[in-house]
């Protein structure tokens, strides 16, 4: 990755927007919208700041002085000028989807998230906050870590109760946490892959990478492809043990061609 994309909590907090007009004014409603109070460049407690200013020397001179203080900046179409660039967003409170380009294409971005905008429904935020509101139901239900994640994991699959991409009621959390149905328990699964190019993987076995607890892999299974499982799994060069370890585990092999 060319940048760490990250969310910040913004509310209640100062930021520094340098500049007026039409660019400053569509960074203000953004922080705003955020929860921030925009100031200006005078005031000393605030962490990151936006210059927004047409003019190049001073857009640049405006972001050194900022930068001197220790600031994080932002200024607005010089990305080569920036700590860090806004994406382009998709806001299904509190869920966020975020697509940027490194500051390569605005415009890009803002087509990807056109078409993500019309694949997410209007209830994936409501559903979000009612998962979060029955966390202490969840627990109890699945005490153990491995077996609730493996539980969720099944609900948010294509077609469960919890699917993201599903129009939901406001009760859908309760029908799923009622439901008998409960997490698949250790096992492995054996993936032939089609090639070292990750844009060869199957829909199935990139929600299984998603998944995975535990990755297996041939040697020569290229880092682009193991970037897909999750941050968190556990990665393991060589075939899996038997019994499997807890939860899910992938092997995947590559076409014998490759050794």
């Amino acid at each position: 990755m060319d940048q760490l994309p990250i969310f910040v909590n913004l509310k209640g907090r100062n930021v520094i927007l340098v500049g007026e007009g039409e660019m400053a004014d569509a960074k203000r409603r953004l922080i705003e919208r955020a929860g921030g109070m925009c100031v200006d460049a005078s005031h000393k407690d605030a962490r990151i700041a936006f210059v927004a200013i047409a003019d190049e020397d001073d857009a640049c001179a405006a972001a050194d002085d900022l930068k001197a203080r220790g600031l994080l900046v932002n200024v607005v179409d010089r990305p080569e000028n920036c700590d860090f660039t806004t994406p382009a967003i998709v806001d299904r409170s509190p869920v966020l989807v975020a697509v940027g380009t490194g500051g390569a294409s605005a415009g890009m971005a803002k087509a990807i998230r056109q078409r993500i905008e019309t694949l997410l429904p209007e209830t994936l935020g409501p559903l979000a906050n009612a998962i979060s509101a029955a966390r202490a139901a969840i627990r109890e239900r699945w005490p153990e870590g491995p077996q609730r994640r493996r539980a969720l994991d099944q609900g948010f699959a294509a077609g469960g109760l919890l699917d993201p991409f599903g129009n939901h009621a406001p009760d859908t959390v309760e029908v799923w946490l009622k439901a008998p149905e409960e997490p698949k328990g250790d096992r492995i699964i054996e993936i032939a892959l089609l090639s070292d190019n990750p844009d060869d993987l199957t829909l199935l076995t990139a929600r299984l990478l998603g998944e995975a607890d535990h990755v297996f892999h041939d040697a020569h299974v290229p880092a682009a492809i193991l970037n897909r499982a999750r941050a968190d799994a556990v990665r393991h060069a060589g075939p899996p043990p038997l019994p499997a370890p807890e939860g899910l585990s992938l092997f995947l092999r590559l076409p014998s061609t490759h050794g």
